[in-house]
């Protein structure tokens, strides 16, 4: 973590991530706009932060939108924060929360960005997404479609019922580096908003890859709450089942507090 906590020690670097967390997913003009540096001294601040995993770039046409990775501040709070005084500390979270909530009700909700690195190939990565035999083990659900842009896809439980719990269109399929769907849970007789967007960016390099998860459009926080907690836990099980060939001896979403 010494990388995390070198990026960390600059002001202008925690003020950069500032900026993101108030709007994530800004350009580096807009970045450069909220503090007085030359750009190529902003350019600098953020590679430091991309290399310590605090910040990941996701390229869209031309631009190199930046997004808060919460990955190392959440192994910090693990390791230093969370085994001394949990329970005063989550009190205090939710309140913090609920402040925010109040905060946030008139502006937008930013996107939820999770980058994590396979030791596996594209093309194997591409079928983890798209195989519905190989969602339903490490998700839980089978994700069934043939995955070509404009056809529907659903995300049906595997327990015998068939009952789909989350559906949506494909927008753009590129095997096997990008793939963009939308994501529902309320039916068409019940709608009334747009359906959040997702989307798989599979980065090949040498022997692994990376697998970024960009989820936008929320139609409130809640739901990106939800997604907050459910991606880490179901990408988990992913790379254990892509790196050892099993999932997790237990379902990461079922994990109470109390394991965590």
């Amino acid at each position: 973590m010494d990388s995390v906590f070198k990026a960390l020690a600059d002001s202008t670097r925690r003020r950069l991530l500032d900026r993101l967390r108030e709007h994530n997913g800004q350009t580096l003009r807009e970045l450069c706009e909220s503090v007085d540096m030359a750009r190529q001294s902003v350019t600098q601040h953020l590679d430091i932060l991309v290399r310590a995993g605090l910040v990941t770039v996701v390229r869209r046409g031309r631009e190199r939108l930046h997004y808060l990775n919460p990955v190392p501040i959440h192994d910090i709070e693990q390791r230093w924060i969370a085994i001394f005084d949990r329970p005063r500390l989550q009190m205090i979270n939710a309140i913090k929360n609920q402040a925010e909530e109040y905060a946030m009700t008139s502006a937008s909700i930013p996107s939820y960005v999770y980058v994590t690195y396979i030791k596996a190939s594209a093309e194997q990565v591409w079928q983890a997404l798209t195989d519905a035999d190989l969602t339903a083990r490490y998700w839980g659900h089978a994700n069934v479609s043939d995955w070509h842009p404009g056809s529907d896809w659903e995300h049906r439980r595997v327990d015998g019922s068939d009952k789909v719990d989350v559906f949506g269109t494909v927008l753009e399929a590129e095997p096997p580096t990008r793939l963009v769907v939308t994501f529902d849970d309320v039916p068409d007789a019940e709608k009334t908003r747009e359906p959040s967007v997702v989307t798989f960016l599979v980065e090949p390099h040498r022997d692994i890859v990376r697998l970024t998860v960009t989820h936008e459009k929320f139609p409130n926080a809640d739901m990106r709450d939800g997604i907050s907690q459910g991606w880490p836990a179901v990408l988990a099980n992913l790379k254990s089942l892509l790196e050892t060939g099993h999932v997790l001896p237990q379902a990461p979403w079922e994990m109470t507090d109390s394991h965590a």
